[in-house]
């Protein structure tokens, strides 16, 4: 094997990893570390959940206090190379990660809690931590952005920003049904220059990536990747119209709620939140002066209705408890127009839940893993010269979209698209070249200095050559 060829994950050296919490985000993190061939020990103070962990995968489990020395050291803290704490406690987090630096390993912690947002930078330079998540704030990012393009499904931000992915559904009267992908690229709106690419499709519940001959049919579910500055462009060819939401109405006043309000106020939206908690009303009705607080119970339909759920621009559904979310979802695609964002906190029935028709699917839990993931990844490869930025599951889990540093040359450097051999179920979505984003062409080449993202659905790639047969 050659210097350029060291490419799957299962053939680099595992991490030594240490999870701290096995609530819904340490088994999400348990699952996909351990399948990608990691050595993960698993602490939590429950026992039985210790135990019913290690029976399902191949784990070491230890039952105790995460954050005291002494249990650290029976995970074999001093030859750790990742320390992640997701307990329901962001102390806790904090603390484990102060006792785990001793050993110069790297920590990473869930910090949710507004109190300790602004001071996040402080925090990381102070106890060392590598990466601080916070599900709750990213969670409302997301969702705040898909109120940009309400006739967006989803709407993510890489290269700092400067493109995205939207993933929009193709209905009877969209000018896209009925079209092939290259039918679509090629008109006189491109100025002789692409500006969008449709990275992946989902249809009938399989995820395919699509080359020029595909035909677009009514019901699709289309991700195009573009660069920001070419939106309006995108919008006006594909003729996506585009409205201002004036009005949101929120059910459960949880944390996400609390940074989604403030994100929205200062779009200009009038927010109204249904908490059924009277003592959290209370709490809300103080820090979000410019919303409108409810207590009552967001499941009732007359409550609903008489707080003027027909009539919302935005209805968004973020209670713990996922069945009431869709259902309420639900209801409100029945009696309103408005736009419908639904939190799921689990992953079961997802390829079910993708099916009903629920609008935008929010997951927490992926956005943490997702993260540390990524960073774990990037860590582990040992040939460092592509690491990974970023990584993002698309369509419930059945592709990916990586971005990738290209800090040296590779076998995939250098040469014209259109030359490299590349594996099936691979799509290149976009050259970011000194803070420009390129759609890119056959004729165009990866250059050292460049990020790239790839789309695909293959799963466990380190690095950039790993797209390479």
């Amino acid at each position: 094997m050659s210097f350029f060829q060291k490419k799957n994950i299962t053939d680099l050296k595992p991490l030594k990893v240490v999870i701290v919490g096995c609530g819904k985000v340490g088994q999400t993190l348990v699952r996909s570390l351990s399948d990608e061939g990691n050595d993960v020990t698993i602490i939590d103070q429950n026992a039985a959940v210790v135990d019913e962990i290690v029976n399902l995968y191949d784990v070491m489990g230890i039952a105790g206090n995460g954050a005291s020395y002494a249990i650290q050291k029976e995970a074999d803290i001093d030859n750790t190379d990742l320390f992640i704490a997701v307990t329901e406690s962001d102390e806790l987090n904090l603390l484990c990660c102060t006792v785990a630096k001793h050993a110069n390993c790297t920590t990473i912690a869930r910090v949710r809690k507004p109190d300790y947002i602004d001071e996040s930078d402080f925090i990381k330079e102070k106890l060392g931590l590598q990466m601080i998540i916070n599900p709750d704030l990213e969670s409302a990012k997301e969702i705040s952005q898909l109120f940009y393009l309400p006739s967006a499904l989803e709407v993510n931000s890489f290269a700092h920003g400067q493109a995205e992915l939207l993933k929009i559904v193709a209905d009877k009267k969209s000018i896209m049904t009925g079209r092939s992908l290259k039918d679509l690229f090629h008109t006189d709106n491109h100025n002789g220059y692409e500006s969008f690419i449709v990275v992946a499709v989902e249809r009938e519940g399989k995820v395919i990536i699509p080359n020029g001959d595909f035909v677009i049919e009514e019901g699709d579910r289309l991700s195009f990747m573009l660069p920001r500055r070419y939106k309006k462009e995108f919008l006006k060819q594909l003729d996506i119209k585009t409205v201002h939401l004036r009005t949101c109405m929120i059910v459960g006043g949880g944390i996400t709620s609390f940074y989604l309000a403030q994100m929205l106020t200062k779009m200009g939206i009038q927010v109204k939140i249904i908490e059924s908690n009277k003592n959290r009303c209370d709490e809300l009705t103080c820090l979000l002066p410019n919303c409108i607080i409810i207590n009552g119970d967001g499941t009732d339909e007359n409550l609903l209705k008489e707080e003027g759920l027909e009539i919302v621009d935005a209805f968004v559904s973020l209670t713990g408890i996922d069945e009431q979310n869709i259902f309420m979802t639900l209801h409100a695609r029945r009696v309103s127009n408005a736009k419908v964002v639904t939190k799921i906190t689990r992953n079961n029935f997802k390829d079910l839940i993708e099916t009903m028709d629920l609008g935008s699917i929010i997951y927490p839990r992926a956005i943490t893993s997702e993260a540390i993931i990524a960073y774990a990844r990037a860590k582990r490869a040992s040939i460092d010269y592509n690491n990974i930025e970023t990584l993002y599951h698309m369509y419930g889990g059945k592709a990916e979209a990586l971005e990738f540093n290209v800090t040296s040359k590779s076998a995939a450097t250098d040469h014209a698209l259109k030359d490299l051999n590349l594996k099936d179920g691979i799509n290149v979505a976009f050259i970011n070249r000194n803070g420009k984003i390129l759609v890119p062409r056959g004729t165009d080449k990866i250059l050292v200095g460049d990020t790239v993202m790839v789309v695909t659905t293959n799963f466990g790639y380190t690095t950039l050559d790993d797209i390479l047969k």
